[in-house]
């Protein structure tokens, strides 16, 4: 972390710790890059003290998103396909900004070579977001990572890495113990932890959604590999086949899962199994390959049961966004979080985009960055990332929407990245 000695005194505010159902008035002291007190009473002010007075705004915990592609996000396809690598983290620390004042004080990347850029981050707090790097995703030959062209040799058979390989995309692994090196690579380029393509994707050429990908000796390896490191895989799989040969694997949170069926379902929860799963609507993503829009329109009709699904279980689920090569929509990232409401009580969104998503995080273990402190709570010795709100969030989620106007102050790592107080 940044080193930072600022003490910072937050007062006259309500506050929404991310963990309780109803506002407290109160006063929050920082402390350099932790939270030093939450009190009902006033606080006392020192020379060396800058203060914020909220005149009555609400104070909650800066939000996460548990499924972003950073890279993916500040670039399109054709910036992935034809720019540098410098190009490409240039925009990706460019656009992480963005992502920081929309709200989310930390992220989990979910494929993208950004282990460099968490580190410029770390020590410029204001640049972006705290990441949770998953480096590149890993797939199997002809699989939802794999964006080799037909044309050319798969790497299992001698060819050529793909473009998205290069740049730290994807990696294409078949067999156990390729599974094996390509695990171990991420983890030694940063990776907090790991991400495996189990079954179809919208965006891909050659997978549908039915397909079930690795074999179960090839996701025990990745599963090992990833213990070994005391982290955990994540895996991309929308079908019930797929999600039932990861659970028994060993896999710990499955993303997205629209095609699943109820006893699924059940049994994540039965399992502990953290469900990372997105509202999806069908306009969220657009696509010029017809089978690529119709994968889409099937997987976002399961979203409504998926969700209706997993409370009626007590799945241990998280939330994310999954924008991927269109960066003058990366504001839907705002929109996807209102749409929560659609689906559980404002304060259950509230608590499952801070306190929530932050349980999730915390299963990278030795390998969790920010295991020092706690993320998404406003509680003595948490990390000091908070947001300034007019208007009170807990009876109007619709305010996160226009985090322009509504996010007043942006406090992360203790360092106030926004004061727009009227």
């Amino acid at each position: 972390m940044a080193g930072n000695s600022q003490r910072l005194l937050i007062k006259n505010v309500r506050i929404f710790d991310g963990l309780s159902d109803r506002l407290v008035d109160g006063h929050v002291l920082i402390e350099g890059a932790t939270i030093a007190a939450v009190e009902r009473s006033p606080i006392a002010e020192t020379d060396a003290t800058t203060v914020i007075d909220g005149a009555g705004r609400t104070l909650m915990p800066g939000m996460s998103d548990a499924h972003v592609h950073l890279v993916g996000m500040a670039n399109t396809l054709l910036d992935l396909a034809m720019g540098s690598q410098s190009l490409l983290a240039a925009s990706t620390l460019a656009k992480a900004k963005d992502t920081l004042l929309r709200g989310f004080t930390t992220v989990r990347d979910m494929a993208g070579d950004t282990a460099g850029i968490k580190k410029v981050i770390d020590a410029a707090p204001a640049l972006g977001p705290r990441i949770y790097p998953s480096q590149a995703a890993i797939s199997q030959t002809g699989g939802h990572g794999d964006f080799g062209f037909v044309y050319e040799r798969p790497t299992a058979l001698g060819g050529d890495e793909s473009r998205a390989e290069q740049i730290g995309f994807m990696r294409v692994a078949d067999g156990p113990e390729r599974v094996l090196a390509a695990v171990r690579e991420q983890l030694k380029l940063g990776a907090s932890q790991i991400k495996l393509m189990v079954g179809g994707g919208a965006a891909s050429l050659y997978d549908p959604l039915y397909t079930v990908q690795f074999t179960e000796p090839e996701l025990r390896a990745a599963v090992q590999a990833a213990e070994d490191y005391g982290t955990y895989v994540a895996t991309h799989v929308y079908n019930v086949t797929g999600i039932r040969r990861a659970v028994e694997a060993g896999v710990r949170s499955i993303e997205h899962g629209h095609l699943a069926d109820e006893p699924t379902i059940a049994m994540l929860a039965e399992r502990g199994v953290w469900l990372s799963t997105q509202p999806f609507a069908e306009h969220d993503h657009s696509f010029l390959n017809p089978d690529s829009a119709e994968k889409n329109r099937e997987i976002c009709a399961g979203t409504d049961q998926l969700y209706g699904w997993a409370t009626k279980h007590g799945v241990k689920l998280a939330w994310g966004t999954d924008l991927l090569f269109e960066p003058d929509h990366d504001d839907l990232q705002s929109a996807m979080l209102v749409r929560l409401g659609e689906y559980m009580s404002t304060v259950d969104a509230l608590k499952l985009v801070t306190s929530g998503n932050a349980a999730l995080f915390r299963m990278a273990g030795e390998r969790d960055p920010y295991r020092s402190a706690r993320l998404g709570e406003i509680t003595v010795g948490a990390w000091a990332d908070v947001l300034l709100v007019d208007g009170d969030p807990t009876t109007d989620l619709a305010l996160l929407g226009d985090p322009a106007k509504n996010l007043s102050v942006i406090v992360k790592d203790g360092v106030i990245v926004k004061d727009q107080r009227a």
